[in-house]
């Protein structure tokens, strides 16, 4: 049996709901930063509320006797995982508080596109990872999108808060190349982590530059915002990552900043203009490029040895030794032979090959 469509169709799929999820926290969160958090308190507040949200739903998870389908963490993880922190757990954040309170939402949340860029970028010229014409003229389309409303006029709000912003783009960028590192482990725990160790961080760096906590009802929204736009958001971009690489679903994940503006629009009363419209045009098209592409030629799979949640797909042909769970899918240590074939397929964990020109 060969799930790979499956898988395609649903990668993109969580890289949409991701993108949905983190692009409306953008303007909520400058709802929150309007009663009186500061750039760095806002953003331990959003990541404390992922963790501690995410750590209900592992609980929930062992509860049921659902936590064991998906590889746990291991020491070679822990590296990675820190510099995941980091990057898009510490200095992210923060760069986007900052950028926030100066910057309109509507403004800030189309720069976010930014992100989509670094990513694709960093996984292309960094990673090698296999980047087609089509999905460079895909991100072109939404980049240039948000471009044209970021800069109607020229820029609106300050020059260092837009500067941070995209500061915060790169810090995240560089956070979804390494988190590929992780993506076969479980998704819950990453962003669970995530969330608390950036929260706690965060949280004692602001205490630190006198930042007062708000009142419970900012604290609570704050923290319902980071669960959604943060945690869950995170969970689905991992999956997404499992199934499309890095630069897919950061193309896919490109959405997000015009979903927040959209919504900006909504909340903050801002006109629909023709270079809205456009945007969206453009966006709309970028997008059909990235879910309309086929990538497949022949390819050869080295022997590789690791664990993942998986079923007995096409590259999952393997004997199980004593005391594994015969239901699936689940997770064990696995051993991949040498294998030859061709069908569609995008740099997932298989799929991680060079390619001749």
């Amino acid at each position: 049996m060969n799930s790979y469509p499956v898988k395609l169709s649903s990668g993109a799929m969580l890289a949409i709901l991701s993108a949905i999820l983190f692009g409306a926290s953008t303007p909520f969160a400058k709802l929150v930063l309007g009663n009186g958090g500061s750039p760095w308190l806002v953003a331990s507040l959003l990541y404390l509320g992922s963790g501690i949200g995410l750590a209900f739903v592992n609980a929930f998870r062992k509860m049921i006797g659902r936590g064991q389908t998906e590889a746990p963490l291991v020491r070679a993880d822990v590296p990675w995982l820190a510099f995941v922190i980091l990057c898009g757990g510490v200095i992210a954040p923060v760069l986007l508080m900052a950028g926030l309170a100066t910057t309109p939402a509507s403004t800030a949340s189309l720069l976010l596109n930014l992100e989509g860029l670094a990513t694709l970028a960093i996984a292309w010229l960094v990673f090698c990872e296999n980047v087609d014409r089509r999905l460079l003229i895909g991100a072109a389309a939404i980049l240039g999108g948000a471009v044209l409303l970021s800069w109607r006029g020229g820029p609106v709000g300050g020059g260092l808060g837009m500067l941070a912003i995209a500061g915060a783009c790169l810090a995240w960028g560089i956070d979804n190349n390494l988190t590929r590192k992780l993506s076969g482990a479980d998704p819950v725990q990453i962003a669970m982590l995530k969330g608390l160790a950036a929260g706690v961080v965060n949280l004692i760096l602001a205490m630190m530059l006198g930042a007062s906590l708000p009142s419970l009802p900012t604290i609570a929204g704050a923290a319902l915002i980071g669960f959604l736009g943060y945690g869950v958001s995170l969970v689905m971009f991992v999956l997404a990552l499992r199934h499309l690489g890095t630069a897919r679903s950061g193309a896919y994940f490109s959405t997000a900043p015009f979903i927040g503006a959209a919504l900006a629009v909504a909340m903050f009363g801002e006109p629909v203009t023709l270079p809205l419209v456009i945007a969206a045009v453009l966006m709309a098209i970028g997008l059909w490029l990235h879910l309309t592409e086929s990538h497949g030629h022949e390819h050869v799979h080295e022997a590789l040895e690791h664990d993942h949640r998986h079923i007995h797909d096409s590259h999952h042909q393997h004997e199980h030794p004593p005391g594994i769970a015969p239901g699936e899918p689940h997770s064990h240590p696995h051993r991949h032979t040498p294998m030859v074939h061709r069908h569609a397929h995008y740099p997932d964990l298989h799929h991680r090959h060079g390619h001749s020109h």
